[in-house]
């Protein structure tokens, strides 16, 4: 797609076929799962990403150009968060651009403090374990791949090595102690690293909480690692998902782990440089933010 710089104004039949062709990409990648969900159709391991995030499936499926480029003929976006009008057309509201500037510089350092670490792979998936060790309410309404004695087996044999807080929290209370460090919210941006599949999966979060500042071609890359990451998360899990189409990766065997590692080091590469793409998007929004008119 060509660039785009602060100032362009997209005609109407530009930008609808920008809009257009974001919207073929978003069904090819997750349109048969829309389709169900509208029919009340739940699933256990894409439904993260909009629960957890308290996200919707419009932060996706929406087309939105970024800051400072002007939608000419646009009324439909006037309805929506963060745009107002202007000469011209439509564009971000530059009152919502200042109210973000929190947000936007917060993001910027914890993915920058992600991105000063080594990527750490010897975590396994072990999260998703030890959210089920010895405890009878699983998280999903799944079976357990080796029944509950053996998940707990694997927990037991193994060292929980987790690094992410929001992953953590979740464990339940006979396996928080065995993790190598008792994590907390505060430490968050001194403990996150780029090898996690979370800290990945978040970078869709940091786009669209700033929606419409961020463009959604960042936005749905962003998305698209996060349901790759999403769906190792699971594969890696204690559960046995095979009737959703899921092979297990048998991390309790060395050649799953092997093919673990392999697959989380293929993600963390692809991760860190959408994490600094998105970095470096609110480090210049933040740099670049209106002044307020008098």
């Amino acid at each position: 797609m060509t660039a785009r710089h602060v100032g362009d104004v997209l005609a109407p039949a530009e930008w609808r076929a920008h809009r257009d062709r974001h919207r073929a990409r978003v069904d090819d990648l997750i349109g048969p799962y829309l389709r169900a969900r509208r029919r009340g159709v739940r699933h256990p391991v894409i439904d993260f990403l909009f629960t957890y995030y308290s996200s919707r499936p419009a932060h996706v499926q929406r087309w939105h150009p970024g800051h400072g480029i002007v939608l000419a003929g646009a009324d439909e976006y006037l309805g929506l968060r963060g745009y107002h009008r202007v000469d011209g057309g439509v564009t971000v509201d530059p009152e919502f651009h200042r109210g973000r500037l929190g947000a936007l510089g917060a993001t910027a350092a914890l993915l920058r403090a992600t991105a000063s670490r080594p990527a750490r792979l010897g975590c396994f998936g072990l999260h998703e374990w030890a959210m089920v060790y010895r405890t009878d309410e699983p998280r999903h309404d799944a079976p357990l791949r080796l029944g509950r004695a053996g998940t707990d087996a694997v927990v037991d044999e193994m060292p929980l090595r987790c690094t992410h807080f929001d992953a953590f929290r979740f464990f339940t209370p006979a396996a928080r102690p065995l993790n190598e460090a008792e994590l907390d919210r505060d430490r968050q941006a001194a403990d996150e690293q780029p090898g996690c599949l979370h800290a990945t999966m978040d970078l869709y979060r940091a786009c669209f909480t700033v929606a419409p500042l961020i463009d959604s071609d960042l936005t749905f890359s962003c998305f698209a690692l996060a349901l790759r990451a999403r769906e190792l998360d699971m594969r890696a899990s204690p559960y046995d998902l095979t009737h959703l189409g899921y092979d297990p990766i048998p991390i309790e065997t060395a050649a799953g782990r092997a093919q673990y590692v392999r697959e989380q080091a293929a993600i963390t590469e692809a991760g860190a440089a959408l994490r600094e793409a998105v970095a470096q998007r609110c480090t210049t929004l933040v740099a670049h933010a209106p002044t307020r008119v008098n």
